[in-house]
Order: C-alpha cells, then sequence, then structure tokens
C-alpha cells in the first residue's frame, strides 16, 4: 500500500519524467559548466557567480529529489473505471457562473498536472473540492477566499 499516491494521467506521467530527465542530465551538465567557469575567476570566498552557481545547483537537486520522490507513488488513473456523469479527476467540467452569467469550462486534474492558463484546476484547490462528485444540472456554491461562488454544471465530459 501506498502511502500517499500521487494521481496522474499517462499524459502527466510521461510530462513529469521529461522533466526528471532534462534535470538531471542537461540541467546538472549546464550548472556543472557555471560553476567551473566561476572557479576559474578565482577566490571563491568572495565570488558571487560561484556562490549562485552552487545555489542553482543545490535548487536543482532539491528539485531532481522532489520529483523523484512524487513519480515514486504515481498511480495512472484509468477514467474507464470512473463514473462520468460526475466531476471527477480527469473530468472537464463545463460551468455557469450565476452572478455574472459568463460560461466557463475548467478540467480537474491533480495538483501536479494543474495549469490554470489551460484551464486544467487542481481537485485540491477550493474551486475544485467543491465541483467534486456533483453532476450535470446541479447548482454548487463554492466558499473561495472572496466570497462565495456559484456555478451551475452544465456538462461534465471526460
Amino acid at each position: 500500500m501506498r502511502l500517499s499516491s500521487v494521481y496522474l494521467t499517462r499524459e502527466g506521467y510521461e510530462k513529469l519524467k521529461k522533466k526528471l530527465d532534462f534535470l538531471k542530465t542537461v540541467r546538472r551538465r549546464e550548472l556543472s559548466k557555471e560553476i567551473g567557469i566561476a572557479r576559474a575567476h578565482g577566490d571563491l570566498s568572495e565570488n558571487a557567480e560561484y556562490d549562485a552557481a552552487k545555489d542553482a545547483q543545490a535548487l536543482n537537486e532539491t528539485r531532481i529529489a522532489e520529483l523523484e520522490s512524487k513519480l515514486i507513488n504515481v498511480q495512472i488513473f484509468d477514467d474507464s473505471d470512473i463514473a462520468k456523469d460526475k466531476a471527477l479527476l480527469g473530468a472537464t467540467v463545463q460551468l455557469k457562473d450565476l452572478d455574472s452569467g459568463e460560461e466557463l469550462q475548467y478540467t480537474l486534474m491533480s495538483e501536479l498536472e494543474a495549469d490554470y492558463s489551460e484551464g486544467k484546476i487542481s481537485v485540491t484547490s477550493p474551486l475544485g473540492k467543491g465541483l467534486l462528485g456533483h453532476k450535470e444540472n446541479e447548482i454548487v456554491e463554492i466558499k473561495v477566499p472572496a466570497g462565495i461562488l456559484k456555478y451551475k454544471i452544465l456538462k461534465i465530459s471526460r
């Protein structure tokens, strides 16, 4: 049994693996070069370039460790086993804002795959949590830091 599973789509899993590979290969080499160049500038005790390069290297190694940890706990979800009529992980939900009349569309994703600019919101965000489990034509009221949002769920698709 996994302690804290991370649910991803196959696409999201592949994207994270590519990012990890980039950090472990390309970015590590770049940072190693930067450190070598900075080291060649002499006294390391007063070398800001060297300090910055070492800090960047440490940050890169931290990010690598985080990604490796998350990838170990990944479970790829298969939406063929998930109810099609409910707003659940992987569902695209079309909403109508009952205050403004504006129509919005979001895809519910894990935190690692969420990207608001692409309309992908995390199921752990206030909006994502508020939509989870609801069906088409339901009215949902979601408490967010700015107040309460009221939506009608127009359509749910996968």
